[in-house]
């Protein structure tokens, strides 16, 4: 277990729990995994693996071993990224990829978190869309509100199957309870940033 030595008070021990099982959920969702993905993939039981994101459940060394291998990460880094205080600042540099985004799109854009981590009441991301980019396939439905500014380029954002064009300093706002889907249907990459809330990952 996390505290098998006893040398951190229970508060400290709460702490800890939390920061790992928040870094296991941020790392889960920026390689596209759901709870059940990750289960199989450590044979560990959704449950548990539900319960150790929470903060809820103290882990063997064994079952985050599990966990580590299952998100590709050497298992020191939970104890390291423990360790350090999270930074409200996220640089350029260190822009967390969330990759899997796109799987079923046409075109391959690039999906950046802007927030430090997952879980906080927003979500921001910085997103490059090549021309042919379309989600038209998958539409997206999910509970909170979305934001979007477009910064360079031209895409269209479709709400329930109407289509709005937006151009560089267009923004718009709608509810994310709306079947909505993305396309870059024009020559030039769009660059925009899109803030949901609450996070939907």
């Amino acid at each position: 277990m996390v505290d098998d030595d006893n040398n951190l008070a229970p508060g400290q021990v709460k702490a800890l729990l939390t920061t790992i099982g928040s870094q296991v959920r941020t790392l889960r969702k920026e390689r596209g995994l759901t709870l059940n993905a990750l289960s199989e993939t450590t044979g560990l039981s959704p449950a548990i693996v539900s319960q150790i994101e929470r903060g809820l459940a103290n882990p063997s060394f064994t079952t985050l071993a599990q966990l580590a291998h299952g998100l590709e990460i050497p298992v020191g880094k939970f104890f390291s990224a423990a360790e350090e205080s999270r930074s409200p600042v996220v640089r350029k540099a260190d822009r967390r990829n969330l990759k899997g985004v796109s799987r079923k799109s046409v075109g391959e854009a690039v999906y950046e978190l802007l927030t430090p981590d997952l879980n906080g009441m927003i979500e921001a991301h910085w997103i490059v869309s090549p021309p042919g980019h379309n989600t038209s396939d998958t539409p997206f439905r999910h509970g909170g509100e979305e934001f979007g500014i477009i910064l360079s380029g031209r895409k269209d954002v479709y709400l329930d199957g109407v289509c709005y064009t937006l151009d560089a300093g267009d923004s718009i706002t709608y509810s994310s309870e709306i079947p909505h889907w993305y396309v870059n249907s024009y020559d030039e990459t769009c660059v925009a940033i899109w803030v949901n809330t609450p996070p939907t990952w």
